[in-house]
């Protein structure tokens, strides 16, 4: 504590010279140790959003079914009944890398805990993975460790995994991308919030003890770092998911009374962010006795508690003389309680250790008057057109290659290993367009599901942006809910790089536009920087542009959902939106057939992507189609192929001829595939025509393979086949059936 503080020592907390000028200006004084600490954590990107949050206020976060946007743990919707959805995406991306199965655990523990420190009960997971060449010599390694990480701490602590997405790319090949969601119901006169009150009430420590695991966690997540990182794996926190199952029983029980003032999970940045953040919301101060933590580990100090991220941790204001009655709650589930401190009216925090002063700082600096910079940045340019055009092969063989693609082929291999029926309520398995759980003891249920496109937004981001929102409202759409609103893991590169900067800066504008058209404001979020690794020639490799999209949606009746899987014999096939020639730019035709990067993203009209939302929801709660899917990744043709999966029933398409790759695979946005039965064809062509929407009928499911107009046919065996093999065959080390 007494150690002085060299430029070295600053440097190596992650502050910037001019920084800490800050520093010194804010406290008056050269810092101690603990107090240099606690100021490098809270200014951290990954706690300070000092790179991001000027930009962030560009979203629109406020609604009629809005009850709580950012700025607290998770975002709280209105889902009627006097009941609530309160939501949330994080990331764990650097520790992932590092230590790919406790990375993942400690990420889902991380976000359970944001939903359920706002009252909430959760009901679902899931997660937005993004991993490099499937070939590359840690990939294997990373997925094993990845998947078996969130399923262990999802499967232990009892909350269904219930969808998600993984895709595949080089830029992920140093930096992969872990992004966890959770999603709990909660009663909208019981939520609870962060902010504390009233000087001389007890805080109180709940939960695990504290230990040395992740420390500097905050810090590290908020640098690129080179692939050699094994010197950062004791940064990487390590999880409990059985104190964690705990540790929500005891607070929703402690929740049902009114004893809590305001309570917040420790997550980055541990004892330091809950402290500050419960502090500066309140506008109060915060006073700590250090002695009183308690501690897994032999001589701590008040430097090492203050940072260290061990999990299954909250902190917690209560009323007066509520003590004794949580105490009793937390020791009947078995977990630590301790009166740490109390509320105070001076506005700084002070922590006290072996009847000393450890450290006294003003609580503004470190929040509300935290660094924020305007980052130089630069537009990202127009992408070239794509010229010339690939020529057609045989559609029948190409699909075939699409559906083993690693962006394609079927996640099967993943979710079986996710417990995602726990609680009987989940409604619809993983697989669809969107998750769907029941909300207990009523008709309603939610639908949830994570996405972007992450191609899209390198060649331009601003249509990349708008394209996120837009997919996650088809998909929501397509299971017959209605889009209520969303949340985001801003996943880029070193902001410090002006072009890094522009990518972000222009999906962020991009998301902004879509969400006002589309009416699924932003309630809360993450961002997640230096999603880069440094080459030998101190350059970096930046990831993708990846701003993770999370949506829920609300139906009345889960009774009247639709489903992907072709369901009857003899139903018509139509598809809904334009029709054309097909948007091969970006495309993983391209990519995977042509082996080409190129091209614009395909572009995004808002007004008709919710016009043909409309739509398609209103034929589903008619009861007039059971069948839908949205064309995203691989378009039409994979998005037919999928559903002949699904269903277990084929396809015979004998409509209208289809032009060439574009017109199979193109992904040309607000389209849908849709079933109705023969004799309500009439009434599908009615309500077309009266609500605008062009319609193309496609052709008839049935029988045991998919028949193209060419003539080609291509049995439903083969495309399971090859649909099926990719993930088996990439963890057994072997090369994919071709």
């Amino acid at each position: 504590m007494t150690e002085s503080i060299t430029p070295e020592i600053v440097a190596e907390h992650g502050l910037s010279p001019e920084e800490y000028e800050h520093v010194l200006h804010a406290m008056g004084r050269e810092p101690n140790l603990t107090e240099l600490g606690i100021f490098s954590v809270m200014w951290s990107e990954h706690c300070s959003y000092k790179s991001s949050r000027i930009h962030l206020k560009k979203l629109p976060t406020t609604g009629p079914q809005v009850i709580c946007g950012p700025g607290e743990n998770a975002g709280v919707v209105d889902i009627g009944d006097g009941q609530a959805a309160i939501f949330k995406m994080e990331s764990h991306n650097h520790p992932s890398y590092i230590e790919p199965f406790q990375g993942a655990a400690t990420g889902v523990g991380g976000i359970l805990r944001d939903v359920f420190t706002m009252g909430a009960r959760p009901i679902a997971n899931l997660n937005a993975l993004r991993f490099g060449r499937p070939d590359h010599p840690k990939m294997r390694h990373l997925i094993a460790g990845v998947v078996s990480g969130i399923g262990g701490y999802g499967n232990c602590v009892g909350v269904p995994t219930v969808g998600g997405e993984v895709n595949f790319h080089r830029a992920y090949d140093g930096n992969i991308l872990v992004n966890a969601m959770t999603v709990g119901i909660a009663q909208t006169d019981k939520i609870f919030y962060s902010a504390a009150s009233g000087a001389g009430n007890p805080i109180v420590y709940v939960g695990s003890k504290t230990g040395r695991d992740g420390i500097h966690g905050a810090t590290m997540a908020s640098a690129d770092f080179s692939e050699d990182s094994e010197e950062k794996r004791p940064t990487v926190q390590v999880g409990d998911p059985f104190t964690e199952k705990l540790l929500i029983e005891a607070c929703l029980e402690l929740m049902a009374s009114d004893a809590i003032v305001a309570i917040q999970d420790m997550g980055a940045a541990g004892l330091t962010s809950s402290s500050v953040e419960m502090a500066s919301k309140g506008g109060v101060g915060i006073e700590l006795d250090m002695n009183k933590v308690p501690c897994r580990e032999e001589g701590m100090t008040p430097y090492e508690m203050m940072l260290s991220e061990s999990q299954e941790r909250m902190l917690m204001v209560l009323k007066p003389g509520r003590e004794g009655e949580a105490e009793a709650i937390f020791h009947k589930w078995e977990l630590d309680f301790a009166v740490i401190g109390r509320v105070t009216e001076t506005g700084h925090m002070v922590l006290r250790w072996n009847g000393e002063i450890a450290a006294d700082i003003p609580l503004a600096p470190l929040a509300d008057e935290a660094p924020c910079y305007e980052r130089p940045w630069v537009r990202t340019p127009a992408p070239a057109p794509l010229d010339p055009v690939p020529t057609a092969g045989s559609a029948a063989q190409d699909l075939i290659r699409l559906l083993g693609s690693p962006d394609l082929a079927s996640r099967r291999w993943i979710w079986e290993q996710y417990d995602h029926m726990v609680g009987a309520d989940t409604v619809q398995r993983p697989g669809g367009d969107a998750a769907l759980v029941r909300v207990h003891g009523t008709e309603k249920a939610l639908a949830i599901s994570t996405d972007v496109t992450p191609r899209y937004c390198f060649a331009d981001p601003f249509e990349g942006g708008k394209q996120a929102i837009a997919e996650c409202y088809r998909n929501l759409t397509a299971v017959g809910a209605k889009p209520l609103a969303t949340t985001d893991c801003m996943n880029f590169g070193n902001p410090q790089r002006p072009e890094i900067m522009g990518q972000f800066v222009g999906c962020i504008e991009g998301m902004a536009e879509a969400c006002r058209v589309l009416d699924m404001p932003i309630v809360s979020g993450n961002v997640s920087l230096y999603n880069e690794t440094k080459n030998d020639d101190g350059s970096g490799s930046a990831i993708l542009p990846t701003p993770a999209i999370g949506g829920i949606g609300l139906l009345a009746d889960w009774r009247r959902s639709a489903r992907v899987g072709f369901g009857q014999a003899g139903d018509a096939i139509f598809l809904v939106g334009e029709a054309g020639n097909g948007h091969l730019g970006q495309s993983i035709w391209l990519r995977e057939i042509a082996g080409r990067e190129e091209g614009p993203p395909p572009p995004v009209d808002l007004a008709a992507e919710k016009k043909a939302g409309d739509f398609v929801r209103a034929l589903i709660d008619q009861g007039l189609t059971r069948n839908v899917h949205d064309i995203s990744d691989g378009g039409l043709l994979v998005a037919i192929a999928e559903m002949t999966l699904a269903g277990g029933i084929g396809a015979t398409l004998d409509g209208p001829a289809i032009a060439g790759p574009g017109g199979w695979f193109g992904e040309d946005q607000a389209r849908y595939v849709v079933t109705v039965a023969g004799d309500t064809e009439g009434a599908l062509l009615d309500a077309a025509g009266r609500a605008g929407i062009q319609i193309t009928r496609l052709g008839n499911v049935g029988g045991d393979a998919l028949v193209l107009p060419e003539g080609e046919t291509v049995p439903l065996a083969s495309l399971r086949t090859a649909h099926e093999d990719f993930f088996p065959s990439l963890m057994r080390g072997e090369p994919a059936i071709a």
